[in-house]
């Protein structure tokens, strides 16, 4: 469909202030359930039925594995979409075709039609800019959707959306106020994106029996990890088999990203049918680098600072984890650790699983209600024996590990995606 606006009280807003709105119309900044969604998309006549639909949910993961596809597809000459969330720098990432991020204008022609079709039923802002965002696709009707889950799966605004192919990344314990406070209870809501009798690819190594018995409940194609394919490891490089079809791919080198997100992946563009072979396979291995994950950046000259920084989002302990491996590995002589979280994540068992990683603390507090204070955070991790520095911001802390960290050391800068996007544009300048 063509998204058209007529007059209302919004016209002529710019994005911002649409965004700005859109803070202000729900009474809940979460608020999971199709009902209400479901209902305005109905209104819009939403369809994306002329596309191959993969929706991507997953504890983490999720934006790694949803680029390699991507990649993967583009090296193909295929138009490939993404929708994904939350953004980092700019509200325009979440939603990018052919790799270029959507401009304010079609987004406030999108939101506009979905705020006259709304009428008296109240969204979120994420719910709301779904809706934007389906629209904008329908209308550029790329041949590949990819939807990235927000929260859950199951009551996610993008599970309205039936999906030629449902994809669950990991599993393990974060937002457990609204999942659910055990593997299982969060591996059944992540399988809530699973279809009747269409591919399910789980790429979590040690999956949920919940997972598997709603596979089943509802006939879904199930393809596990370590069952419809696997991967080996080698010393400089791995391989890929998917089992029931013996088809293998040896000499594949190392990602940028983390290696089981590209196994799953490379599930996914069997299921779709496209030509794979080792060469381009290594090709969108190599230039598949991802914003915000495990992200490298050299000081720069002019601040005298020539060490390592790395910019990550892990924000629970099963990030951590990874990101404490990937550091390991990398073998910095000190790593100074830049900290801001929000208050509702598990502070404390985040920061444990770094503890034998970093060597010195910076804990930075966040903007906003659901943020932690540095205090709040130092006061949280006084039983892992941590001592840190509290800062009244991200980009204080960040100054003062730069001026503490010496050539060979990694400032390290993680916690939140808002963490983040306090640092990285100050890098990408």
């Amino acid at each position: 469909m063509s998204i058209k606006s007529s007059e209302s009280h919004c016209d002529n807003w710019s994005l911002s202030q649409w965004l700005c709105y859109l803070e202000t119309i729900h009474n809940q900044e979460i608020d999971l359930g199709l009902a209400r969604i479901s209902q305005v998309a109905e209104r819009l006549n939403i369809d994306l039925s002329f596309a191959k639909v993969i929706t991507v949910a997953g504890t983490n993961g999720k934006g790694t594995t949803c680029a390699f596809i991507e990649n993967y597809l583009l090296s193909l000459q295929q138009q490939v979409a993404v929708y994904s969330s939350p953004h980092i720098e700019r509200f325009n990432e979440r939603l990018r075709i052919n790799k270029i991020d959507v401009d304010d204008q079609p987004w406030i022609a999108a939101l506009t039609a979905v705020e006259q079709a709304r009428a008296e039923i109240s969204l979120t802002y994420y719910e709301f800019t779904t809706l934007a965002g389906l629209l904008i696709l329908q209308q550029q009707q790329p041949s590949y959707i990819i939807l990235e889950v927000g929260l859950g799966g199951r009551l996610d605004a993008t599970n309205m959306i039936d999906a030629d192919i449902a994809v669950v990344t990991s599993v393990d314990l974060d937002h457990q106020a609204f999942l659910g406070n055990t593997r299982e209870a969060i591996g059944f809501e992540k399988a809530g994106i699973f279809r009747s009798n269409k591919p399910a690819i789980v790429g979590e190594p040690d999956m949920p029996a919940s997972v598997a018995k709603h596979g089943e409940d509802i006939g879904a194609e199930l393809l596990a990890r370590g069952v419809a394919f696997n991967i080996s490891k080698q010393e400089n490089c791995w391989r890929w088999q998917q089992i029931s079809a013996y088809s293998v791919y040896d000499d594949l080198q190392l990602p940028h990203i983390p290696l089981d997100n590209v196994a799953t992946g490379l599930m996914v563009l069997t299921e779709l049918n496209v030509e794979l072979n080792v060469g381009r396979i290594n090709q969108v291995i190599a230039q598949t680098k991802v914003a915000g994950r495990t992200e490298v950046f050299k000081g720069k000259e002019e601040d005298d600072f020539k060490g390592d920084i790395m910019l990550d989002v892990a924000h629970n302990p099963h990030a951590a984890k990874h990101l404490a491996q990937t550091i390991n590995r990398l073998g910095y002589s000190k790593v100074h650790a830049v900290v801001g979280m929000l208050k509702d994540k598990d502070i404390s068992v985040t920061l444990a699983e770094l503890t034998t990683s970093v060597d010195a603390w910076y804990f930075a507090s966040l903007s906003g209600p659901r943020a932690a204070s540095a205090q709040e955070i130092n006061s949280l991790v006084d039983e892992l024996a941590l001592t840190g520095n509290c800062f009244d911001n991200v980009e204080h802390a960040f100054t003062m590990a730069k001026n503490k960290a010496n050539a060979d050391e990694l400032v390290l800068v993680f916690g939140s995606f808002f963490t983040v996007a306090e640092i990285r544009p100050l890098l990408v300048g």
